[in-house]
């Protein structure tokens, strides 16, 4: 066929040969999309901020999973230095294998990503838009359609379980014996879990993580202040600079927060004004202040 006729479809395309006539209408290869022609077109486009952003979340969420798996096994009420060395390994891991998958994505070699940009939520499900012409036989023409950012997240993944069954086992052995090796058997099985996440919900995700960080921020700061047994504004307040854990946790929580409402202004298009950081420490100044009106041995039935 040697002029371009269009393919049905969406995400159906057709490849230029060497001697100038197209392909059948079929899926594009990896790196390729189509266009509004049913062309294969190369993905030349730079990563967006928001796309930066969501790849940012997506390491976040393995590490912060990290930290509290070492933080449960430990049992330990304060941040001993064998505890320490443990959540740096964590952070070690993370950043390694980020690092790597952004050298191994196209092009190869750089900290620069080339990239399909996400249009719309379908984008991310090729799969389920696979055309019947004339209700008789389906063109398969899945596709990663946003590419690379799909495949990055399953490569970001493996180099994580990699790179930790490869460190870890040898700083627990040292520093962590008894309860160390339980934050491996963890990661062991969060690790399957987010994949399966990201290979089922992966575009959800990608449009609905702004909210997720906020909402899991403003829940986890509550359970952490809900947890402490002195339940006074005085109590809450002295606990919160006093204690270096204390300090750590509410700092690692304002940090999460500011980033989800970072992400939320990119996602709905509004410029990031210094304003917005006042909204960061919000959630635990509401908590400290109304907890009093809260205490459950001042409700009285009638």
């Amino acid at each position: 066929m040697n002029f371009l006729e269009r393919c049905p479809g969406m995400y159906c395309g057709r490849e230029l040969l060497f001697d100038g006539n197209w392909t059948d209408c079929g899926a594009c290869p990896r790196g390729f999309r189509t266009n509004s022609s049913s062309a294969c077109v190369p993905c030349d486009d730079m990563l967006i901020f928001y796309d930066w952003l969501y790849l940012g979340f997506m390491a976040l969420l393995a590490l912060v999973l990290h930290w509290f798996c070492i933080d449960m096994v430990a049992l330990r009420r304060n941040i001993p230095l064998e505890v320490i060395v443990i959540h740096l390994s964590a952070l070690f891991e993370i950043t390694c294998a980020s690092l790597i998958t952004l050298q191994v994505t196209n092009p190869v070699g750089s900290y620069q990503v080339k990239s399909c940009r996400a249009r719309k939520l379908s984008d991310w499900y090729t799969l389920l838009h696979n055309p019947t012409p004339n209700y008789e036989t389906s063109l398969h023409c899945t596709q990663e359609a946003v590419y690379p950012l799909y495949t990055m997240v399953f490569i970001f993944y493996s180099l994580s379980v990699t790179i930790m069954l490869l460190v870890r086992p040898l700083l627990v052995r040292r520093y962590l014996p008894k309860q160390g090796k339980y934050s491996i058997y963890a990661a062991l099985y969060f690790f399957p879990v987010l994949t399966l996440l990201h290979a089922v919900g992966g575009g959800l995700i990608y449009y609905s993580f702004p909210y997720i960080i906020i909402i899991l921020s403003v829940l986890s700061n509550a359970a952490h202040f809900a947890f402490k047994l002195n339940q006074t504004m005085k109590s809450l307040l002295l606990s919160s600079v006093s204690d270096v854990r204390n300090v750590i946790v509410i700092l690692g929580h304002w940090l999460l927060h500011g980033y989800g409402i970072m992400s939320v202004a990119t996602l709905r298009g509004v410029n990031i004004h210094p304003s917005m950081l006042l909204l960061v420490p919000l959630p635990a100044f509401f908590y400290i202040l109304t907890a009093r009106f809260t205490d459950p041995h001042k409700l009285h039935a009638e």
